[in-house]
């Protein structure tokens, strides 16, 4: 039986002052029914995991390098992650793809590093409009996945998230039908990878422009798992609102 999972990814958001977020979700929820998961900036991850404690709020990061450490100014290694606090990652967020050239190649490398650090990762797939728009999404899907994801993965080690482009902070989402099109497919194409036994326990998030008003009916779809969310998550209000709806699917 997967446990269900809500991740907030805090993107390029947040300073000290947004730690009382943090604070106030603990309140509403000293004991989860769900796993929960903050990924806030690099910035905040040692700060927000002393303040998480021993809280039931796993913190992660939100992106690592592939080499283990070197001359590569700016970024994190999967080491300096795991000092820090973090036990996830997220790695390939369309953000990083679209604005960084990030390719599957290079998330597959990322991926193996931070699995050798005993991170877990939560690797994100999505079509953009145009390739919903043009019937190659599954093909698109199919295609990270297979690029993305390292051999030999475990279900304890990897999370995937589906985040349709399109529908990423924009207030739009698919439709119920075409979320559980996609979770399917993902489910299936694990399956293939990595057996049946391995691909079960894999959990499936959906994340695009998750919200309060329509978490509920998102969760009731197959094999959603939790979410990815992002803007709502900033405020304790609005990601406890998606939390309870996750526990109550």
């Amino acid at each position: 039986m997967r446990k269900k999972l809500a991740a907030g990814n805090w993107k390029m958001n947040g300073t000290e002052a947004q730690l009382a977020e943090v604070d106030s979700l603990i309140a509403s929820h000293p004991d989860p029914k769900v796993d929960l998961l903050l990924c806030p900036p690099a910035t905040l991850i040692e700060r927000m995991a002393r303040r998480v404690g021993t809280a039931q709020i796993a913190v992660g990061g939100q992106d690592c390098h592939a080499a283990v450490s070197g001359a590569h100014t700016g970024d994190v290694s999967a080491e300096m992650l795991r000092d820090a606090g973090a036990r996830h990652v997220i790695l390939g967020h369309s953000e990083r793809r679209a604005d960084h050239g990030e390719t599957d190649a290079c998330i597959r490398a990322k991926a193996e590093t931070a699995l050798a650090h005993d991170l877990i990762v939560v690797i994100c797939v999505g079509e953009t409009e145009a390739q919903r728009d043009a019937g190659d999404t599954l093909d698109v899907i199919r295609t990270q996945l297979a690029g993305s994801i390292p051999d030999g993965v475990t279900g304890a080690q990897l999370v995937v998230a589906y985040e349709p482009v399109w529908a990423i902070g924009t207030g739009r989402t698919p439709t119920l039908d075409q979320i559980a099109e996609v979770h399917d497919a993902i489910r299936a194409a694990l399956t293939e990878r990595l057996g049946a036994a391995q691909a079960d326990t894999i959990r499936l998030l959906y994340g695009g422009s998750v919200k309060p008003g329509n978490a509920a009916e998102i969760f009731a779809v197959s094999n959603v798992d939790g979410a990815l969310v992002g803007g709502a998550s900033l405020k304790a209000a609005d990601f406890s609102g998606i939390i309870a709806a996750l526990e109550a699917a």
